[in-house]
């Protein structure tokens, strides 16, 4: 198996879907600061924890500051049969702030 990586501009097409899932892998307060619409806060020292509330049937889209992170998710998650996509440059790609 093996998962995917978007890029920012092709984030928008997905959110409010039913069935896909944005998490964002950042801290509670880098959450806070800013994040894209829908989605929910799941800091990545938490994600082995909070798996099992994850549907398999979701696609989940991972995205973190710069991409780093999300893709260490994706690769841990991928393993368990979720359907995963990840946000390449992160949220500072999606704000702009990369190419």
């Amino acid at each position: 198996m093996s998962f995917e990586s978007i890029r920012a501009s092709d984030v928008t097409k997905y959110i409010g879907r039913p069935n896909v899932l944005l998490i964002d892998l950042r801290s509670k307060e880098d959450y806070l600061k800013g994040h894209i619409p829908t989605a929910v806060n799941i800091p990545y020292d938490d994600l082995e924890y909070k798996v099992s509330t994850l549907k398999p049937s979701n696609l989940l889209i991972f995205y973190c500051d710069r991409g780093h992170i999300s893709l260490m998710a994706a690769r841990d998650l991928i393993k368990h049969g979720y359907q995963i996509k990840s946000l390449h440059g992160g949220i500072r790609a999606y704000q702009g702030k990369l190419v």
